[in-house]
């Protein structure tokens, strides 16, 4: 994960759940045979079981690069909307030996098994989902009044161009970033982009400075397509603005333009097609 360090204000800092640092190497050695008939040594990502129990019970198992399994647990339950905030959460405990997660909450989550009876599996890769009562919610979602720049817009592709990334040295991984401005807050990549939407929600929970937690004045990137779970996710973080280099899906473009979403994709060097809520980019001719 690439982050830039934010403000700390320690007498205002919110109550952090204690984690564990169970990072896991991101990579595998295999031989492969080309199209010559030669054998050769290449690397290939990391994909791992984890299995989360909250409060001894167990609610999902994710397949995961490894990466940041404290911060991909935390999101997961934050973008479920399982726990409302981060200082609900005890601590976070992740054993590879077990392939698990513990997560212990202060008070318990209420009518939990009610709450994730109902599931809808979602295009994320073969292995996405989210609880059925997230999509009742969306009306209950207000998004600040932020715009973006094309110049903001094209710093963001330029910088995701520059990132050193495991996509880069094995592939067959998304990677997801939060901007503010043309300013890199953090990137993570995973298997899965709804696995790397997840840990970036965990990241601003656990970021002391009040202001860091607050997707208002952010921009989201993500390699994937913009399905209705990524938009969705972006939303329930308070993030107004999505940046794809690929495309957009039709329930995607729906949820959208209801939240009143800006949703930009195809975004390459500098071409990119803004599929909803135009009213928030600020074009300059000039830089077309």
């Amino acid at each position: 994960m690439t982050r830039t360090p934010e403000r700390q204000t320690p007498s205002t800092a919110p109550r952090l759940p204690r984690l564990t640092r169970a990072a896991a190497p991101l990579t595998h050695a295999v031989q492969a045979v080309n199209e010559r008939g030669e054998r050769e040594e290449l690397h290939i990502p990391a994909e791992r079981p984890l299995t989360v129990y909250v409060d001894r019970r167990e609610l999902v198992t994710l397949m995961t690069l490894g990466a940041h399994p404290e911060l991909l647990v935390l999101g997961y339950l934050r973008n479920q909307r399982l726990v409302d905030s981060a200082d609900e959460i005890e601590s976070v405990t992740v054993d590879w030996e077990v392939n698990a997660a513990a997560v212990v909450t202060r008070r318990g989550i209420a009518r939990i098994e009610e709450r994730t009876a109902r599931k809808v599996v979602t295009t994320g890769c073969g292995q996405g989902s989210v609880f059925g009562g997230l999509m009742d919610e969306m009306a209950g979602i207000r998004l600040a009044p932020a715009r973006l720049t094309q110049a903001d817009l094209y710093g963001i592709v330029n910088a995701i161009r520059l990132q050193e990334s495991t996509y880069k040295s094995a592939g067959s991984v998304h990677g997801c970033a939060l901007f503010q401005g043309q300013r890199m807050l953090v990137f993570v990549e995973d298997v899965g982009r709804h696995n790397a939407i997840d840990t970036i929600a965990g990241w601003m929970w656990m970021q002391p400075d009040a202001s860091a937690m607050q997707g208002g004045d952010k921009v989201f990137y993500t390699t994937g397509r913009l399905t209705s779970e990524m938009v969705i996710k972006s939303a329930q973080m308070g993030v107004p603005i999505v940046v794809s280099r690929s495309g957009m899906t039709q329930m995607g473009h729906a949820v959208a333009s209801r939240l009143g979403l800006c949703a930009i994709g195809r975004a390459t060097n500098r071409r990119f097609l803004c599929y909803s809520g135009a009213e928030r980019l600020v074009l300059q001719p000039e830089l077309a």
